[in-house]
């Protein structure tokens, strides 16, 4: 997906955890095949999942998501990552890496939520107030912390995207410049996953239960987690989201640019090389325009 991806295997994992963690060395290693852009994981045996960067600037995810995760962890209402070791650089690859506690269920883009999409409206727009309430004094800013910005890059997705007949170009500048209009955040700097997409969100027997990729995980504005209102949910379920959520009409207002910005330029950027996140972007823009009730 990327020119400078590192590369990465099974052979490579097991070589790094039997030299750091022999007592996992005889564990089988398999490869978790995910849509996921920034990390490549690993399945260790039974209860456990390998995370490594994939990208040379990925070095402080991992690091971010063994420190933090353990003091949000019991302040959250549905299940996250349980950091369980850190690994160094070695055999190669060159950046820390991570081992976590595997967390079952699947992914709500391959196996989305029909009958429990209601309540999962509710249970992630209470995780996204619950996690603005942990106190964010030291934490690291999130990388869709500040505010909108990148407008050369929506731009160039409007255009391109328009010309090929894949989004109303006009109403995606119109939602995007209004967006652009609504007034910055003027609050402290709040926690967010930062990453609130289908893919990063767990389920099981229908009922959503775990949010996990924590790679984005920083404080800035709650807006930035909102975006999930447009890129998991509907005009049918998004209300009872944003009632949990408990955020003001700006910040919802910024939500929906924040998901037009990422629907754009993922769309823009991975039609090709990952189709799965370029579909969810694609959907994300969809409710984003057709959504009359946020102005």
């Amino acid at each position: 997906m990327h020119p400078d991806e590192f590369d990465i295997d099974v052979a490579l994992v097991g070589r790094l955890v039997a030299t750091q963690f022999p007592e996992w060395a005889g564990l089988p290693v398999t490869q978790v095949v995910s849509a996921g852009t920034d990390n490549a994981m690993y399945r260790l045996g039974e209860d456990m999942v390998v995370r490594l960067p994939r990208l040379p600037g990925g070095a402080g995810q991992v690091e971010k998501e063994q420190r933090w995760l353990p003091a949000l962890a019991p302040r959250l209402p549905l299940a996250v990552p349980v950091p369980l070791a850190a690994g160094a650089p070695g055999q190669g690859y060159p950046l820390p890496w991570g081992v976590f506690r595997w967390l079952d269920g699947d992914n709500v883009y391959e196996r989305p939520l029909s009958d429990g999409a209601a309540d999962a409206a509710t249970r992630l727009g209470r995780f996204v107030a619950a996690l603005r309430e942990v106190d964010a004094v030291g934490g690291p800013p999130s990388w869709r912390g500040g505010p909108l910005a990148d407008d050369r890059h929506v731009r160039t997705a409007i255009h391109d995207l328009g010309a090929d007949g894949m989004v109303d170009a006009g109403a995606a500048t119109a939602v995007w410049e209004a967006a652009l209009r609504v007034p910055r955040w003027g609050g402290d700097p709040v926690w967010l996953h930062g990453d609130l997409l289908p893919g990063n969100l767990l389920a099981q027997d229908g009922r959503l239960s775990a949010v996990i990729d924590f790679g984005g995980l920083g404080t800035g504005d709650p807006a930035a987690d909102v975006l999930a209102a447009w890129a998991v949910f509907d005009a049918r379920t998004r209300p009872l989201f944003r009632e949990a959520a408990d955020v003001d009409d700006a910040t919802w207002a910024r939500g929906r640019g924040w998901a037009l910005y990422f629907g754009l330029t993922a769309e823009h950027y991975y039609r090709v090389s990952n189709p799965v996140l370029a579909a969810v972007g694609h959907r994300a823009v969809a409710e984003a325009l057709a959504d009359t009730d946020t102005q």
